[in-house]
């Protein structure tokens, strides 16, 4: 990046944009990491396990319209301070009252979707403050904040097993107080941010085909992403029998590798177009995917094949979202709250589903192998499209930016 990005924009606010991103998908996916030792304690069976750990992905994906909306109508700052206390107040009650059941994990589960909503608020609060061939990368850095889920992988299981996982709520409220602090302290509305968006205007938004194209594609890189790394520690467990903290190990290297990416594949969009970005990495994802499928006896082979695919999809997440501001550039508000709630019900199914079919079948294979489907699925809906995006606006006369 030359340094005409950094003048381009408000450095302040993309650094706190990409913090409370950060830190809300940390606490969004605490509940992943810590599934193993949770269902120990409360009896869950493995679908149960999966549900829960889903249950905050579907939330939070809800969430992002509601989120998106009360960001078009105030500001994407006052939306995040509102959506921080909201998670804030739900995990201080877990610390201090605890989580006796199956019913009230649900619950918390709920409530912890308001982090996954931070979605709909960081990225336009970074994006209205860049110019169009700078979107890949703003949106990149800011939804880089997908890292959170490696913080929470690395020491969610290994501070359960110190504390007990009840008190690893209460610890998380360090880190949240400050950045709530920080937040308030430097994000800055853009001075140009669009007029308020009504219900009507995303029903208007998803009158329009290339809506479902962007949250088909988004439910299946974000979703992918999402799905993964909250089932990855149940994986390694039941295929491989790793104790909560080797699972959580092993999690945080395939959460890493795809939240690294997120940004490098914005700016790779930017230079060589969303499109064709995006066609290779939902190619080499759908690869991976179908090999560890075949429930490989090495742990460390099928570990390096979730890293490459999570790589990709993490790549395909700042490629989608290169591409989105381009076609809807008046409507990105509404467009980060659709997409957005794609991605985040792709994720609940892809965490959900795979849960069930390991308690029908005994293993994960059949699940993997229609997730590649999709993956593919996805590659040739992209290819079909190619040709229209570029010849209308994605054309060089309508846009800076490659498409």
């Amino acid at each position: 990046m030359n340094t005409s990005f950094w003048k381009a924009g408000h450095t302040p606010t993309l650094f706190s944009a990409f913090l409370y991103f950060d830190l809300s998908f940390m606490v969004w996916y605490v509940l992943g990491p810590m599934g193993v030792q949770i269902a120990a304690d409360l009896g869950l069976t493995t679908q149960q396990r999966a549900f829960m750990v889903a249950t905050p992905i579907l939330s939070g994906a809800v969430l992002r319209l509601v989120l998106g909306m009360l960001a078009d109508r105030t500001s994407p700052k006052t939306a995040g301070l509102f959506g921080q206390v909201v998670v804030i107040a739900a995990l201080f009650i877990a610390w201090l009252h605890g989580i006796h059941s199956y019913e009230q994990a649900l619950l918390l589960g709920l409530f912890l979707g308001m982090a996954g909503a931070s979605f709909a608020v960081a990225l336009p609060l970074a994006s209205q403050w860049y110019p169009p061939q700078h979107q890949g990368k703003a949106m990149g850095i800011a939804g880089a904040g997908n890292s959170g889920t490696v913080l929470a992988a690395l020491f969610a299981p290994v501070l359960a097993t110190m504390f007990g996982w009840s008190n690893v709520f209460g610890l998380a409220l360090i880190p949240l107080v400050l950045t709530l602090i920080i937040f308030a302290t430097l994000a800055k509305n853009a001075p140009n941010r669009p007029a308020p968006k009504s219900f009507a205007d995303y029903m208007k938004a998803l009158g329009d085909r290339d809506s479902w194209w962007f949250m088909f594609f988004y439910s299946v890189t974000f979703g992918g992403f999402l799905g993964l790394a909250s089932t990855l520690p149940g994986y390694f467990h039941d295929q491989y029998a790793f104790d909560p903290v080797k699972a959580g190990y092993y999690t945080a290297a395939c959460v890493f590798a795809g939240s690294l990416l997120r940004p490098l594949g914005g700016a790779l969009a930017d230079r060589i177009g969303g499109i064709r970005s995006l066609l290779v990495m939902y190619t080499v994802a759908a690869i991976c995917l179908f090999v560890v499928g075949f429930n490989l006896p090495s742990s460390t082979a099928a570990l390096a094949l979730f890293v490459v695919a999570m790589l990709s999809l993490g790549a395909g997440n700042g490629a989608v979202f290169q591409l989105v501001p381009q076609r809807f550039n008046k409507e990105i508000g509404v467009m980060t709250g659709l997409v957005g709630m794609a991605g985040g019900i792709g994720g609940f199914l892809l965490t959900a589903g795979l849960g069930a079919v390991k308690q029908a079948t005994g293993d994960y294979q059949m699940g993997l192998w229609l997730f590649a489907s999709l993956g593919a699925l996805a590659w040739f809906g992209l290819y079909g499209v190619k040709r229209r995006w570029r010849t209308t606006w994605g054309s060089a006369a309508m846009t800076a930016a490659r498409v």
